[in-house]
């Protein structure tokens, strides 16, 4: 163990604060040599001072494919960057800046080494490798407060389950599921290295806390002074094009280990382990993912598979519900009267349109009645109050699961508003006003309240713009329906070739399949413009916290996301044929559009057929995105690398031909999952199947973020999170909204309510109580009561009556065309309906809320035990420095401090 009396030199970081802009950053790094020792590491090979390094400074052997060090073979490569030296007008800018960069960068520590460009594969790329030695580690893993370990954790596992062996076959390998012994652990400090268990200062920390620190530091370090204002960070110069990229390096390639021994070769793991689709059937390796790539993406990978895990129960649910249905079918008496010729074929029903449109059979739509029976069943209702209680036990035990992560990942004690302390480089550059922090008494950067008032009302009215646009947009699409329905009624009257299909494709199916597609067009163009406009809008606002930048851009997309693809639907459940009137005082929109009627057997199978094609077309599309588009850019992009000989195509010139992940790459994934969760929990009442549907499609998208993470992208900075954030508020409102909008989907949009009351209160056969239904559901009309706007052009067969959907008066009667007294009783019994649903699932929901606790009683134990067990270990290290004390300084002083300490310890342990 190595002890911090044998250091040769000590690390010092003062952070000061600048008189101009107020920005704390990185000043100096000073490193002090005790007389007769040796310095730590072989001498820092660096071109900070000259873009192009001498001959003697190139090291002309070539290093293997594999090589993720140095050219001395010993110190680690914890980051790259790479420039293009490109002579235009701007050459001598960058060549400064970057010399004033990486100055700073040596000046805070770090170690550089340049490729030259005549080392490159293209012969055109400079690449700057990186290197933190020790004192940075050291300094800045107390700065970030990142625990390391101290002690090999003594609790025992836990029992072993019995269905361990029925679950065998989707088990990993030990190896690759715990990589790493698992220890007790404590917050870093320089002065207690004694501590911790440090067998080897070059593996001690693990390549993603090395990368994670190295970032740190590059988001701060200065690089001058333009415009009057100091200048700082990478992400700066990456958008001015100083640098072309910055990345922590792969460990190996994807598909065979490194040749180096020192070379873990996780990556390759992952791939063989994780990211092959052919191990879609086996559990994923979160203690790995989270070694590797860091907390943050190791908590969606393990989100992600929990919420499959947990669909699998409402795809099975739901696929029993549509078997259902589907046995079901031939026993619906609604779909029998409609199909059959003696009763559907006799009922003459008015025009769907005005003037072009004829009168038409029931029984044309026979087809179409059957399969509305697949959805619209007494399965639906119990399929509607299944998934509202299966949402709470989702989220309920998420909770338990990310409980079990936080103290397995030592996150326990990791709050979000330690980060909220470590402002956004962006920030502290554009707020040049300072003010002074109530809680740590320094001058801060402050955006100033009316210039956060001007830039909010900015925001809001853009947002406001938008999702204006997405309104008018649908309304666009709804007149889209009612101008084509018309044509497609006329179309499909006159045409012989589509005869044979007719019954199935109805005039209304082909407006809706055919409306359904045009939206999902509409849908992705408005996304492609807004998430630019997102992100532009939250910088515009200067967020002052990373956290808080996230937070914003959030809310921005899912507000966006959400009425851009739930906007149709909501429409087709809750509005479409709820407003149409009656033959001879019809609704028009616009004065000019008649609205759109639902089908005889009613909307729930045009709900379906929206709900399909959306979230499909969405699931499919984003495959094609994430998958195949980083792939076809790779390719192009190291097509001619492929013929050069291993040794000419280094490891950061492989990693710097992959696509950047992005610091919002995660929450693109989470936003796709999001409004999937939405599409299977807001209308799951209209399409049993869609858990099934995202299933399959989470079962896919797990190995494609896995295999495109793993091959496709390069190494993202390793982050820390110890919850899936904001996304866990978002995802609890929409289980909530899910159970009112579910029941009113059954309540306004199936037809059950209406059978029952009509089951229970109209039926006047005892045998057989829903015969007749579908007669009594349908009103009378006196044809030449049609005023000539809706008459229809030809009555070639002289029908006196028409029939269309809804409970008003015959016209023989005193109170014609007024609603008649069972409509009133449907309503009521609708509205009876949502509210008893309604409470029903919300009290079941909270109960079972309140019986299920968010951290595990183990889990619990286990944190309180390790609590203990450290401070008594830190306090043991105390009592034995203040012995030391003792016989060296002030007896008076440390025997009243070591009495204290002792009285400390007693108290810990008798709390």
């Amino acid at each position: 163990m190595n002890r911090l009396g044998k250091k040769a030199n000590e690390t010092l970081i003062e952070m000061a604060l600048s008189a101009d802009d107020d920005i704390a950053i990185l000043t100096k790094f000073k490193a002090s040599q005790s007389e007769g020792e040796e310095c730590n590491g072989p001498e820092t090979i660096s071109t900070a001072g000259s873009e192009i390094p001498s001959s003697s400074e190139i090291d002309k052997r070539h290093e293997s494919k594999d090589s993720i060090f140095f050219r001395d073979g010993v110190r680690r490569i914890d980051f790259v960057l790479s420039y293009v030296d490109d002579l235009n007008k701007e050459w001598e800018k960058k060549l400064e800046r970057r010399k004033e960069f990486e100055s700073n960068l040596q000046k805070a520590g770090l170690e550089l080494e340049t490729e030259d460009k005549k080392e490159s594969e293209d012969g055109k790329i400079f690449f700057v490798k990186i290197h933190a030695p020790w004192e940075v580690l050291i300094t800045y893993a107390e700065v970030l407060n990142i625990k390391v370990p101290i002690r090999e954790n003594d609790i025992p596992p836990m029992v072993e389950n019995p269905l361990d062996c029925v679950l065998l076959p989707f088990r990993l390998p030990e190896k690759v599921m715990h990589p790493e012994p698992d220890y007790f652990t404590a917050p870093f400090s320089k002065d207690k290295q004694e501590l911790y268990l440090i067998n080897d200062e070059s593996t001690f920390f693990s390549p993603s806390m090395r990368n994670r620190i190295v970032n740190y530091i590059l988001t701060r370090c200065p690089y001058g002074t333009e415009e009057g204002k100091k200048k700082f960070g990478i992400k700066r110069l990456l958008n001015n094009g100083t640098y072309t990229a910055a990345y922590p390096l792969h460990d190996c390639q994807y598909w065979k280990k490194a040749s180096d021994p020192n070379c873990d070769s996780e990556r390759y793991t992952l791939y063989m382990e994780w990211a092959r689709f052919l191990r879609f059937y086996k559990e994923q390796p979160l203690d790995l993912i989270r070694k590797y790539y860091g907390e943050k993406i190791g908590i969606y990978f393990a989100w992600l598979g929990f919420y499959t895990e947990m669909l699998f129960l409402a795809a099975v649910v739901g696929l029993i519900c549509f078997l259902y249905g589907l046995f079901t079918m031939d026993e619906n008496m609604s779909s029998k009267e409609i199909c059959d010729p003696s009763i559907g074929g006799e009922i003459i029903m008015c025009p769907l349109c005005d003037r072009d449109c004829e009168y038409w059979r029931l029984n044309t739509t026979c087809e179409s009645s059957q399969y509305s029976h697949l959805f619209d069943n007494v399965a639906t209702l119990f399929f509607a109050i299944f998934m509202g209680i299966w949402v709470t036990l989702f989220l309920e035990f998420w909770k338990r699961r990310q409980a079990r992560l936080k103290y397995q990942w030592d996150l326990v004690d990791f709050e979000e508003e330690q980060q909220q302390l470590q402002l956004r480089p962006e920030y502290e550059a554009k707020c040049t006003q300072k003010k002074r922090n109530p809680v740590t008494q320094e001058m801060e950067p402050y955006l100033p309240l009316t210039s956060q008032a001007v830039r909010f009302c900015v925001s809001g009215a853009t947002v406001l713009f938008w999702v204006s646009l997405i309104i008018a947009s649908m309304i666009a699409v709804i007149v889209y329906r009612l101008a084509v329905y018309a044509a497609f009624a006329s179309l499909m009257e006159n045409t012989q070739t589509l005869q044979p299909i007719s019954g199935l494709l109805t005039p209304q199916l082909a407006t809706s399949v055919t409306a359904s597609c045009l939206n999902f067009v509409i849908i992705m163009i408005l996304n492609f413009f807004y998430e630019r406009i997102a992100i532009w809008i939250t910088d515009m606002e200067i967020p002052r916290t990373h956290m808080e930048y996230e937070n914003r851009l959030t809310m921005k997309m899912f507000l966006f996301q959400f009425v851009n693809y739930y906007s149709s639907c909501f429409y087709v459940a809750f509005f479409k044929g709820k407003f149409v009137g009656y033959p001879g005082a019809y609704t028009y929109m616009f004065n000019r559009w008649r609205n759109e009627e639902c089908d005889p057997a009613g909307c729930l199978i045009e709900l379906t057929t929206q709900l399909t094609i959306v979230m499909a077309g969405k699931q499919i599309w984003g495959n094609i995105q994430e998958a195949i588009v980083p792939w076809i850019c790779n390719w192009w992009g190291r097509r001619k690398a492929r013929n050069n000989p291993e040794n000419l195509y280094s490891r950061w010139e492989q990693d710097h031909d992959l696509q950047s992940f992005g610091a919002l790459g995660l929450f693109y994934e989470y936003l796709e999952m999001v409004i999937q969760f939405g599409f299977i929990t807001l209308f799951v009442a209209s399409f049993p199947l869609a858990p099934l549907l995202a299933l399959m499609n989470n079962i896919l998208e797990i190995r494609v973020d896995s295999w495109k993470l793993t091959t496709q992208y390069r190494r993202p900075v390793a982050a820390k999170a110890h919850s899936i954030g904001v996304w866990q508020e978002i995802l609890n409102g929409m289980a909530i909204l899910s159970v009112v909008t579910n029941a009113f989907i059954v309540a306004f949009t199936s037809d059950m309510i209406p059978r029952l009351v009509y089951y229970y209160a109209y039926s006047e056969n005892e045998d057989s109580p829903m015969s007749g239904y579908i007669n009594n559901s349908l009103s009378v009309f006196l044809i030449s009561d049609f005023p000539e706007r809706n008459e229809p052009k030809e009555n070639p067969e002289n029908f006196v009556i028409c029939r269309y959907r809804d409970y008003r008066y015959p016209p023989d009667h005193e109170k014609r065309y007024l609603h008649s007294m069972q409509f009133w009783h449907i309503l009521a019994a609708k509205l009876a309906f949502i509210i008893i649903m309604e409470h029903v699932v919300f009290i079941v929901k909270f109960f079972v809320a309140w019986m299920i606790p968010d951290v595990p009683a183990d889990v619990k134990a286990k944190i309180k035990r390790e609590k203990y067990l450290t401070q008594k270990i830190l306090h043991e290290y105390e009592l034995e420095k203040l012995k030391e004390r003792l016989c060296q300084g002030d007896k008076r002083a440390t025997e009243k401090e070591f009495i204290a300490t002792e009285g400390r310890m007693e108290l810990s342990r008798a709390m």
